[in-house]
């Protein structure tokens, strides 16, 4: 029994609950679904960069510029193919019991030069159509991203991506394409995949494509500013949403008869303490990090705490552009990894404005010597099952119970390509991880969230961002070394019995 499994089994009734957890698929509504998620460079799932006339993407631009930034100088080139293996790969999701499939189209295989003017790739659009085609053939209901972080490099070097407002014509336009092309049978539409991490993993950090943060951030980074890129590239992000929502509502809607809406992604925030101080710092970290998206889509504006800490340099609606974000959603997607600490901290005079210290919080995953959860694979994903419960409910509360699918959960391990496919194929830590989280799912759902699907991350072993092929977050195992071909895990059986029962 590997350590994270004791530690997990070992938790305490507080964190799992009186009873031992038992969850069945039948404590669920029939129409209730069962999927899991991808994206389309990240794995990258669909590899072929370079074939059916697919232009590059910023992802391609920043892993091959800045190859020191990735996990052993990886990329997405390849990735596990699943760009001419995708009937197979459907074949094993089906086989599993998934009822649904969460991906995402490349923006730069539909429209190479990122602009409708340039011309629409058709052989990109007729390798969707067959995708999506056999995900119905096999009764596997395709939830569809628009927008999952790699946006045409083209528009990057043209006006700087995001940055600018032109952004929002070009994203509406490649909606446009997308809702004509492919909404005939795709009813569920999710526009920008965790506009958060892209914003502030592209532009605070600088550890994401296209890399931008000041050298007050990072000794790497010089040619961005931490104290106003993620905010413009945020509501960049917003405007292009409610762009291509009202696209889809005027035109499309009443007769395709789908559903549109956005992801958010979220950690849950826990008071480092009982003081007021901390507890005010804890729904601040919420604001900055959840509301920052919820609130405009619910209430047309920034939350107070934003408004109030950031003042000048958060951008501002106007009066057409909060009507057009205000109730830009169908439903919620939400993503759920992990959780943290918040404690109060004091403003430094001194110090450079910047994202990572406006909301005046110290986030961390130690108390009093004591860690929030087990840690996963990734540096960032520390294991706290109960957080998925508390967010749903803190959404109920605080936004009016919106329906919510939760689009993205997950856990990885560290790659060892040393240990014997045997062994690296049993996996009782996920096993356990998501026996957990669907079990606080359904208590939310007894609490009375509007809660109707549930995503796990991810169908195979993946290329995890700046982790590279470090980590493996898959149901089933990618032998990198032998042809990318596809093991199951046992935590892949684990679904199986469970969504077949």
């Amino acid at each position: 029994m590997s350590p994270l499994l004791m530690i997990l089994l070992s938790l305490t009734a507080s964190q799992v609950g009186a009873k031992p957890i038992n969850v069945t698929r039948s404590q669920f509504p029939k129409n209730f679904f069962f999927g899991t998620a991808s994206s389309a460079y990240q794995m990258q799932y669909e590899g072929a960069v370079r074939e059916g006339g697919r232009g590059p993407s910023i992802w391609d631009t920043f892993t091959h510029n800045h190859p020191e930034k990735i996990a052993n100088g990886s990329n997405g080139d390849v990735a596990i193919d699943s760009y001419h293996r995708y009937k197979d790969d459907v074949d094993i999701m089906k086989d599993m019991g998934f009822n649904a499939y969460r991906f995402s189209l490349s923006w730069s295989r539909i429209l190479p030069s990122g602009k409708l003017s340039g011309g629409v790739n058709m052989e990109g659009i007729k390798y969707y159509n067959n995708f999506i085609d056999k995900l119905i053939s096999e009764g596997v209901e395709p939830f569809v991203t628009l927008f999952h972080w790699d946006s045409p490099q083209v528009l990057e070097q043209q006006y700087g991506g995001f940055l600018s407002q032109h952004i929002v014509e070009d994203f509406q336009d490649y909606a446009n394409i997308c809702f004509r092309e492919f909404g005939d049978r795709v009813k569920y539409w999710i526009t920008f995949n965790e506009p958060w991490s892209f914003s502030v993993g592209g532009y605070s950090t600088g550890t994401y494509a296209p890399g931008r943060c000041s050298s007050s951030e990072k000794s790497s980074c010089s040619m961005g500013d931490s104290g106003t890129e993620p905010y413009i590239v945020a509501h960049n992000q917003l405007l292009a949403h409610a762009a291509a929502v009202q696209v889809y509502r005027d035109k499309y809607q009443m007769e395709q008869k789908g559903k549109v809406s956005i992801t958010i992604v979220s950690n849950w925030i826990i008071p480092y303490s009982n003081s007021k101080e901390d507890k005010d710092a804890t729904k601040r970290a919420l604001d900055f990090m959840y509301g920052w998206f919820m609130d405009p889509l619910t209430t047309g504006d920034y939350p107070l705490s934003m408004k109030t800490l950031v003042g000048n340099r958060l951008p501002k609606f106007t009066r057409e552009q909060a009507k057009a974000v205000k109730g830009s959603f169908d439903f919620i997607g939400l993503n759920y990894y992990s959780a943290r600490y918040a404690r109060n901290t004091k403003q430094n005079s001194n110090s450079n404005k910047s994202y990572s210290t406006d909301s005046r919080t110290d986030q961390t995953v130690e108390r009093n010597g004591t860690y929030i959860g087990p840690k996963a694979g990734s540096s960032w994903l520390y294991i706290y099952q109960k957080g998925i419960e508390e967010l749903l409910l803190y959404t109920k509360k605080t936004y009016s119970n919106p329906t919510i699918y939760i689009t993205e959960n997950g856990v990885d391990e560290i790659n060892n390509e040393n240990l014997p496919l045997r062994e690296a194929l049993i996996d009782n830590t996920r096993i356990e991880f998501y026996r957990q989280h669907i079990f606080y799912v359904q208590r939310a759902l007894r609490g009375g969230v509007d809660v109707r699907g549930y995503f796990a991350w991810s169908l195979f072993d993946n290329f995890e961002w700046v982790d590279g092929f470090s980590v493996r977050f898959g149901l089933n195992y990618i032998n990198y070394k032998d042809g990318l071909k596809r093991y199951p895990k046992q935590s892949s059986r684990w679904f199986q019995k469970f969504l077949h029962h």
